[in-house]
């Protein structure tokens, strides 16, 4: 073993391990201090998860790391167990970084929070690192055809699909955080980390000096992206306003009063207009959450749901930011005012005691024909507080 080579395997080792670490701290440091919000969220796709999945598959990178190490001091990197050892060391990693978009805000739909499909991509995940067990057995003598590596093809088209849910899912979430810049260095990132493993496959691709560069400049590249993403979902975690210190209050059809301290927000007037199927969707969020049960709390978004699909969910907060035409760092976001609660269920943030509603408004609401049942919930009113002579009088 060069020094040249010793020199890349031991840098390539602190640095994924520090890397990893810095991670893992950060989860850390969110699970304790975010904890109620964290926790108020309900939500099984919790972001902190996919945190320390993101440095889990890091650590594989680590432990790779050694492995190559002990390859090359004990004169067995030339044998095909350690090749194969490599190949399971990249799916391993891929399998962590799937886990992790699982709870990624920005993954293709299909994937996030999507739990049918994340189990079957698992299994083919599963089934990748079986078939690299398997395909040695085939090729007694060698599985190199053509220089070809017959053993890598399962790692190099998992990790050429998993590639691209990467590149998507970190393009949208530095995109949608303004952070352009970061955005395109993450998908070059993404990018050069694919292209360091086909020399795996295809034999020759680069010599020892540019293979080794590539790698170690795409895994230094990409954990430092990684530290970005999770320090600026610290600030966006440490801005989400606190469901307690959140007021609304339905005045009036299409006139909305919210206040929002962490917005500066303070009795902020939206005139939602001919916006209305918004302003429902939003007075239905509202009368669920202050008069329902746990259970009833609750409005399904697609998947013949009460609400068509995630969009019209989407389109409240847009028009809210549209409507009181706020600055960059006052701009809600989804999740400031609506929580997850699995299986396509969505709920208000805000506390029950903060929801404020004009009893003329709500009459006229659930005495039409087609809220019966929100008249059923408001009637029911199963909190345990008296009724009121105006929701007696339903």
């Amino acid at each position: 073993m060069t020094e040249v080579v010793k020199f890349y395997i031991l840098a390539h080792i602190v640095i994924s391990l520090t890397g990893a670490l810095l991670l893992l701290a950060i989860w850390y440091n969110i699970s304790d201090r975010f904890k109620q919000t964290l926790q108020e969220a309900s939500s099984p796709n919790r972001l902190d998860k996919g945190l320390l999945y993101l440095s889990l598959s890091i650590f594989v990178w680590v432990i790779a790391g050694c492995w190559t190490y002990a390859g090359h001091r004990l004169q067995f990197s030339d044998r095909n167990y350690f090749h194969m050892g490599n190949n399971l060391f990249s799916i391993v990693n891929d399998l962590f970084l799937f886990l992790a978009l699982c709870y990624a805000d920005h993954a293709p739909s299909f994937i996030h929070k999507n739990e049918k499909n994340s189990s079957r991509i698992i299994v083919v995940i599963i089934a990748c690192g079986l078939l690299t067990l398997g395909l040695p057995a085939l090729f007694l003598s060698s599985d190199q055809v053509d220089l070809l590596t017959i053993a890598a093809l399962p790692d190099v088209l998992l990790s050429g699909f998993l590639t691209v849910l990467l590149i998507i899912t970190f393009y949208k979430t530095f995109a949608n955080r303004g952070l352009q810049i970061v955005a395109v260095i993450a998908v070059i990132a993404i990018l050069s980390i694919f292209i360091s493993i086909l020399p795996g496959v295809f034999q020759n691709f680069f010599d020892d000096f540019t293979k080794d560069l590539i790698k170690i400049t795409a895994r230094t590249s990409f954990i430092a992206v990684t530290l970005v993403m999770a320090t600026s979902w610290v600030i966006e975690l440490a801005n989400t306003p606190k469901p307690n210190e959140m007021t609304i209050s339905f005045a009036d059809w299409s006139l909305v009063k919210i206040t929002i301290p962490s917005k500066k927000l303070f009795g902020a007037t939206l005139e939602f207009g001919s916006k209305t199927t918004q302003y429902i969707n939003l007075f239905k969020f509202a009368i669920r959450r202050k008069y329902g049960d746990e259970a009833s709390q609750t409005i399904l978004v697609g998947s013949g749901g009460e609400i068509n699909n995630q969009t019209y969910v989407s389109r409240i907060i847009e028009n809210m930011n549209d409507i009181l035409v706020l600055k960059e760092d006052q701009k809600l976001d989804r999740k400031d005012l609506f929580t997850f609660v699995g299986q396509g269920r969505y709920r208000l943030r805000i506390v029950p005691e903060n929801i404020k509603i004009d009893q003329t408004l709500l009459r006229e609401f659930v005495n039409a024909p087609e809220n019966q049942n929100y008249k059923q919930i408001v009637s029911a009113n199963t909190d345990g507080t008296p009724l009121s002579g105006a929701q007696r009088a339903l």
